[in-house]
């Protein structure tokens, strides 16, 4: 049986894991020298929001997973004949694959396949997903390699940011630019491109950032009957998701399956409360 293990950013609901039987290993935020939780169990979404939005001392670092936080995961959930997958956000936005594949060398006698998303929230969820459907449907590991690899060939995920505070305390752009920006009410878009958070636009408005979120995506499905799978995301900012998840369904026809939901802490301390997301995946042709 193949198992698919992943880590706490995927930005999948709690019920869908745990009816999967899909683990997470944790990554953590930590406040200073002193305070480290685990995202999810350690620290909610909702403490961890008013924190950072009360408490303007309150800004996170956040750091990956131990390689034995891994080794665990693999030696709980395995048993013999079994063979584990393990899905990860972008190994060149955190050192969590490479702790995953660390600890396949600490086991013994499992056998566990470490994938490299390129991505991350949304985008690693509907992997997970898809391999869990197809792990479920009696596919082979090859079988679902090669499924991941299209799709992250092929996903197209934009965030904006609400302000650009949170990328000038992470040292993503310099303090005259966020200043500049915030008079100017300049909306930052971001893609995720190569496994890597790129640059994409700059806009005058949250509205106009969002609808050129929409155009883009639309123009990356040029077939508008062709299937896709489609997620939305929010940072404290729940109403705002809602507004957008109603516009991407709107977009596209053919939908085969939607996530949403809220960025876990993690990523959110790197966007801050208010940033959105929007991406979409096609499926492959038939």
């Amino acid at each position: 049986m193949i198992k698919i293990i992943t880590d706490s950013t995927c930005a999948l609901p709690p019920d869908f894991l745990t009816e999967r039987n899909i683990p997470l290993v944790h990554l953590k935020v930590n406040f200073g020298d002193t305070e480290s939780y685990d995202e999810l169990t350690g620290i909610t979404n909702e403490e961890f929001y008013r924190r950072i939005t009360t408490d303007k001392t309150a800004f996170p670092s956040t750091s990956q997973p131990a390689a034995g936080d891994f080794k665990t995961v693999y030696e709980n959930i395995a048993a013999p004949g079994d063979e584990l997958l393990v899905v990860t956000l972008s190994g060149k936005l955190s050192g969590t694959f490479n702790s995953a594949q660390t600890a396949v060398k600490l086991v013994s006698d499992i056998s566990v396949t470490v994938f490299d998303s390129q991505s991350l929230a949304l985008g690693l969820g509907l992997m997970v997903a898809t391999a869990s459907d197809m792990a479920l449907a009696g596919k082979s590991m090859d079988e679902i390699l090669a499924r991941l690899e299209h799709m992250r060939l092929n996903m197209r995920i934009f965030f904006v940011v609400d302000t650009l505070e949170y990328l000038r305390r992470g040292g993503r752009i310099g303090a005259a630019s966020a200043f500049l920006g915030s008079i100017l009410n300049i909306k930052p878009i971001l893609s995720v491109t190569d496994g890597v958070l790129q640059p994409f636009d700059r806009v005058r408005s949250k509205r106009k950032a969002l609808a050129r979120i929409i155009k883009e995506l639309r123009a990356s499905v040029p077939n508008p009957e062709q299937p896709v799978q489609l997620g939305v995301m929010h940072a404290a900012a729940p109403d705002e998701m809602d507004a957008l998840e109603a516009q991407v369904l709107a977009a596209f026809p053919n939908i085969v399956r939607t996530i949403s939901g809220e960025i876990s802490p993690v990523l959110g301390s790197h966007g801050g409360p208010g940033l959105l997301s929007a991406g979409i995946c096609p499926e492959p042709e038939a």
